[in-house]
């Protein structure tokens, strides 16, 4: 009777031990998913963020420039592997990013790029609402040219006036 007892006993301990292993494989696999999902649009979101800064530098040809392969990440997006919600927003603002990066590509002229930034900076904010970055991005606001632009620095650096007016604005939204 004490071996059976035994014996059931160990059998049931090396069950859960089964159990738990297997439970962990599982969590790892969805993180691991939830990393490739989530990086489908990083590659556009790292784009938007180094056109910002060609923005903030006042240099229109590297701007442009930026802009193309922000154009080549826009175009590399493989939308059956985005989730239901990015997908819908995605689906929504593709078209606008697409004309949006561009137009700043094929301007040499400061002035309409950082005109043209304000849409894509309200459609790339828009995906970025229903996505998850891998980093908190800062919504950041200037009164001067009523736009909005994204940030992954808390600290403002315009993109609208460059270093003539580099630290206009605030932080008006964290998205984590």
């Amino acid at each position: 009777m004490k071996k059976s007892i035994a014996t059931i006993a160990a059998v049931i301990t090396l069950l859960c031990s089964a159990t738990n292993i297997q439970a962990n494989s599982i969590k790892t696999q969805t993180t691991t998913e939830d990393v490739v999902e989530s990086s489908e649009l990083q590659t556009v979101y790292d784009a938007y963020f180094i056109v910002k800064d060609a923005l903030i530098k006042s240099d229109a040809k590297l701007t442009s420039a930026k802009a193309q392969d922000l154009l080549t990440a826009i175009t590399a997006v493989k939308m059956d592997k985005l989730k239901s919600n990015e997908h819908t927003v995605w689906m929504k603002v593709v078209k606008k990013l697409t004309a949006d990066a561009k137009s700043i590509s094929t301007t040499s002229d400061l002035k309409k790029q950082r005109e043209t930034f304000k849409s894509l900076s309200k459609n790339t904010y828009e995906l970025v609402k229903v996505s998850k970055s891998t980093e908190v991005v800062y919504k950041q606001y200037c009164p001067m040219a009523d736009a909005d632009w994204l940030s992954k620095e808390k600290a403002v650096k315009n993109p609208y006036y460059g270093s003539s007016m580099l630290t206009c604005g605030n932080v008006v939204e964290t998205i984590k």
